[in-house]
């Protein structure tokens, strides 16, 4: 085993011990974050391309981020992030991991894992009817994408999604456009 394993999986747990106190202490002054009623997860699964986002580390240098989602036989939702690295050409990074239906939640609330045994919230806070967009974040307000079907949103919808996030808590000012030049002529 590589030397440097333990040491990373130590650094790993520390951060996500970390995480877990800045989340409490950032959500104990915020009033809870609502999420839509109900989710068709049927309806959910596919592909969805990133609009926007608040800059995370995991995410460092990502251009043309999308994220698959499919349900699997066993009960969890199957979900493959991508993106290219340093550039619309760059190197594919590929982050696959499981998501698991917080139960009495309407579908709309998920822990997501990408390395166990660390599983962080995924809740739908605004859904379009047609399931042509989604937003997603969680109660510390640390983690905001809006996500789409499409590489480009109409710039309309995206100001009025900013509106809604905005009236939410979040500080939009945080929020990067993320380049989907990859995807778009």
């Amino acid at each position: 085993m590589n030397a440097n394993v333990p040491g990373a999986i130590l650094t790993l747990a520390a951060a996500a011990v970390a995480l877990g106190t800045a989340v409490v202490a950032a959500s104990e002054d915020r009033p809870p974050l609502a999420t839509v009623p109900y989710v068709d997860l049927d309806r959910y699964m596919g592909k969805w391309y990133e609009i926007a986002a608040f800059p995370q580390r995991f995410q460092k240098g990502c251009h043309c981020s999308t994220a698959e989602y499919e349900m699997t036989d066993k009960g969890y939702v199957r979900v493959v992030n991508a993106c290219r690295k340093d550039g619309p050409q760059g190197k594919l990074k590929v982050a696959k991991g499981k998501a698991f239906v917080v139960e009495g939640s309407g579908s709309a609330k998920l822990r997501v894992q990408f390395f166990w045994p660390f599983r962080g919230d995924y809740w739908i806070i605004d859904l379009a009817e047609d399931y042509s967009y989604a937003v997603v974040g969680e109660q510390s307000r640390q983690y905001l994408w809006i996500l789409a079907r499409a590489p480009v949103m109409d710039e309309v919808l995206y100001q009025e999604i900013l509106a809604r996030v905005k009236d939410m808590g979040f500080d939009i000012g945080r929020l990067k456009r993320t380049d989907q030049s990859c995807h778009t002529p």
